[in-house]
């Protein structure tokens, strides 16, 4: 018996010596040799370390930008707050937007302060004065304003008399240039030194067989009478009016017609009006149709990042010098820091620009078309989100300090809206987002933006740093999960963690052998 516990040790340490051996002269081999040491090495350093930088990996991957709730969530209620701080734990170790923030971009570094306006809508001329006065003493430095197709090229191919109304009263219609309220409005920007963002879009009736029963706002059977009619604007106002818009919202609420939207039809018609603007005005920047932050997947309304996408499958990458997004807040205020491509919030417009990114576009800004949020009373339905007149003034200010502040691929920031002609809308949500009453009453949204957009803070960028730390804070997460789960394993089960590795020794060695 003896003799065979003899044998028994002395073949346990000679298979004990050549696993050694082998170790030595395959650096592989000595490396799991080494994790496989006895379980009362592992506690000590080895373990301590990888615990430690699991857990520190975890720390930077989950650790919040700020300190604040609201700041974080865009939430004021304590319990959205805490289903917010939810919500962002679970965005934040999700692949983050590639954003390039120092990447070099033209017409991105212009003033931030927008508005849009409805001056052709205003009937006097006097009105409309006093609106670009106000905007312009107010410290806003452009108007997003449309120069609707139909309101322009009325009755016909080449035809820009209004011959739809008796002004004077005489029974009879009054033939008057369909250009002169918008070269008045051109006229006022220019004094009140004021940019102006033309909103193209809006075909006549006559520019569709089937007219107007596809709506209005349908686009025309022949792209190329589009682009004689944006040709003849950029002709007519070169060297006075700087930017372009083509279309608005093309991809839902009905922009596109009653019809299914078409994200190759929409950039074939963008590359024709950019085409023909470029040709009457070199100097001129063309920005894509903002689209409509949407997640429905419908004939009619088309998520905003695939349609981004098949536009740039179609090509339309070539047709645009600036994009333009939505800034909607709608539940939760500007600070909202939650990101998921599902979630329609006011920083959505960092997933358009991760896929201008991903496209080569690093070098073109973004343009935000609209931004606001919607004050309509307790009887109408808060389709686009619920908040009190404070927090709309409140909101705004942050929105644009929070563009200004963190988003250096952000240009224009466009409040929507200034002010309606009148009230006949009131029983409409959309009109609860005005900063004027039609008499020029204030609300307390004019005032706040007013006194911020007059004299606006400096402003520090966040650190490249910043930035590289959001794109890789998931996978901080997952190596430091791994780490943690590994030294949570090796401290709960020690015996079967070393058995484990000296299995996966024994298996790489006679791999090896």
């Amino acid at each position: 018996m003896r003799a065979r516990c003899w044998r028994s040790i002395r073949s346990r340490g000679f298979h004990t010596s050549l696993a050694r051996q082998r170790a030595e002269w395959n650096p592989r081999l000595h490396i799991w040799w080494n994790l496989a040491l006895p379980a009362r090495i592992m506690p000590t350093m080895w373990h301590k370390g990888i615990a430690l930088a699991g857990l520190l990996l975890l720390v930077l991957a989950l650790f919040p930008p700020t300190l604040s709730l609201y700041q974080l969530t865009g939430e004021e209620a304590l319990q959205g707050q805490l289903r917010g701080l939810v919500h962002w734990f679970h965005t934040a170790i999700r692949p983050q937007p590639d954003l390039a923030p120092d990447a070099p971009m033209e017409h991105a570094a212009v003033s931030a302060f927008g508005v849009n306006t409805f001056l052709q809508n205003e009937v006097l001329p006097e009105v409309r004065e006093r609106s670009l006065q106000m905007i312009s003493d107010a410290g806003i430095d452009f108007i997003r304003q449309e120069f609707p197709w139909e309101d322009i090229e009325i009755h016909g191919k080449g035809d820009f008399v209004d011959r739809r109304n008796d002004v004077d009263g005489d029974g009879e219609i009054d033939a008057l240039d369909a250009w002169a309220k918008y070269d008045n409005i051109v006229d006022l920007a220019e004094e009140n030194d004021v940019e102006i963002v033309a909103r193209l879009g809006n075909p006549p009736a006559w520019t569709r067989a089937l007219t107007n029963t596809v709506g209005t706002n349908a686009p025309p059977d022949n792209f190329e009478d589009f682009g004689d009619f944006v040709a003849a604007v950029a002709d007519r106002y070169e060297g006075r009016i700087g930017y372009y818009q083509v279309w608005n919202e093309p991809n839902g609420n009905d922009e596109w017609g009653l019809q299914d939207v078409n994200p190759e039809a929409y950039s074939e018609l963008l590359c024709v009006a950019y085409r023909r603007i470029k040709e009457e005005d070199a100097d001129a920047v063309v920005l894509a149709g903002a689209l409509t932050p949407t997640v429905a997947l419908e004939g009619r309304n088309l998520n905003d990042l695939i349609y981004l996408e098949r536009m740039y499958d179609a090509g339309a990458g070539n047709c645009f010098d600036v994009m333009s997004a939505q800034g909607y807040g709608l539940w939760s205020g500007p600070t909202d820091r939650r990101l998921r491509p599902s979630v329609i919030n006011y920083p959505h417009n960092l997933f358009i620009r991760d896929l201008m990114v991903q496209h080569g576009d690093a070098h073109k800004p973004i343009w935000i078309g609209e931004m606001g949020w919607n004050v309509a009373p307790p009887e109408l339905p808060p389709i686009y989100g619920r908040v009190t007149e404070e927090q709309q003034a409140r909101y705004a200010v942050q929105a644009f300090e929070r563009a200004r502040d963190e988003w250096p691929w952000i240009g224009v920031v466009n409040y929507w809206f200034f002010k309606r002609p009148d009230d006949s809308e009131k029983d409409q949500t959309w009109y609860y987002f005005r900063m004027l009453e039609p008499d020029f009453t204030a609300l307390p949204v004019w005032n706040a933006v007013g006194q911020y957009a007059a004299d606006p803070p400096s402003l520090a960028p966040p650190a490249e740093l910043f930035y590289l730390w959001q794109r890789w804070r998931a996978a901080l997460f997952l190596v430091g999960g791994a780490l943690t789960f590994f030294s949570l394993l090796v401290w709960l089960a020690p015996e079967v963690t070393q058995r484990s590795l000296r299995a996966g020794v024994v298996s790489s060695t006679s791999t090896s052998g």
